[in-house]
């Protein structure tokens, strides 16, 4: 599924703005997996305040998963 966005990079210093960053990065991210309905959406993080969001073939479309990288 080539897409302009496919991979959002989080950065944050407060639980706040992770929290907001995440949904805000996830609902984006369900809009583009929408249009083809053949990817679903991975959050890893990376280290603490570093996360990424992107749509992924190995998950099922209208699902998201956590995982840490």
């Amino acid at each position: 599924m080539p897409t302009d966005i496919d991979t959002i990079e989080i950065h944050v210093t407060s639980r706040q703005a992770l929290n907001e960053r995440l949904d805000a990065a996830v609902k984006e991210l369900q809009g583009v997996a929408a249009l083809a309905r053949t990817h679903g959406i991975i959050v890893t993080r990376h280290e603490p305040g570093t996360y990424t969001a992107a749509l992924s073939d190995r998950v099922p479309y209208g699902i998201t998963r956590e995982q840490v990288g």
